[in-house]
């Protein structure tokens, strides 16, 4: 199975940068736009056999236009909804950094150490997504390609998985709207692709350069090309090999900066 990972396109709360999270916000005007770009992509070059999606109208809106007019099946699973931002849903980016001691800084830096109050937790997010991607393998075990349209939270905490990484690189995974990300389970083949997209403002992602420990020589809109588990001589413990290259952004687009995604 090939599984194509896109996040929803804008909501009207991403477009204010509003924590989302369990809320059922809609598409704006150009989340829709960006969906039918994912839809011209997925026609143009993958054969869909299937799509599954969140139930959050975000999600299930996005890909409602992606697929119209292709008879692809649509299946909504809960367990791809988005996580849960607790107390902070409903307020801005800017809203929650003001707070004493900045906890918007705080989780950017350590998502699991440090959650929302009232978040959901990492590891039980992780643990539902993994059951509703392995519902998914089961039903289609000849290499299909399967379309997944789901959230930020959730396509990045799959990634950790994958990757075998510590949820608190959670947001050094950037997941734009409408971005495919591309795995083969267990390996992950790639992320963030988004040359598909119509030429926009750059977005902003969250401020994880802010904290002072950005990777060194890694850009904000790196993409992993190819990434699996390897064995390391002379470690019993299983390490991460990756390739990575330096993403360049869709002709008229400006470079992304730092923050945006409430999911």
């Amino acid at each position: 199975m090939r599984l194509l990972l896109a996040r929803h396109g804008q909501s009207l709360w991403n477009e204010v940068r509003k924590f989302q999270g369990a809320n059922d916000v809609g598409l704006s005007d150009l989340g829709r736009t960006q969906a039918a770009a994912l839809g011209s992509a997925l026609r143009s070059g993958y054969r869909v056999a299937a799509a599954y999606v969140s139930p959050m109208c975000r999600a299930r809106d996005t890909a409602e236009i992606a697929l119209k007019g292709t008879g692809i099946p649509l299946t909504a699973i809960h367990e791809l909804r988005e996580l849960s931002l607790g107390e902070w849903e409903g307020f801005t980016v800017d809203e929650v950094r003001s707070r004493e001691g900045n906890p918007y800084l705080t989780w950017v830096r350590s998502p699991l150490d440090y959650p929302p109050p009232g978040g959901e937790p990492l590891p039980d997010v992780c643990a539902r997504v993994l059951q509703a991607i392995d519902r998914i393998a089961a039903n289609h075990r000849n290499g299909e390609d399967v379309l997944v349209v789901a959230h930020g939270g959730v396509i990045s905490v799959y990634l950790c998985h994958l990757l075998g990484i510590s949820f608190n690189s959670l947001w050094r995974m950037r997941i734009d709207n409408c971005s495919l990300t591309i795995a083969r389970p267990p390996r992950l083949v790639s992320v963030n692709d988004t040359a598909h997209l119509p030429p926009m403002q750059g977005t902003r992602w969250f401020e994880v350069s802010e904290a002072g420990d950005q990777p060194v020589g890694v850009p904000p809109s790196t993409r992993v090309v190819s990434a699996g588990p390897a064995s390391a001589p002379g470690i019993e413990t299983p390490r991460i090999v990756a390739s990575v290259v330096e993403g360049g952004t869709p002709t008229g687009r400006s470079p992304a900066s730092d923050t945006e995604r409430a999911q």
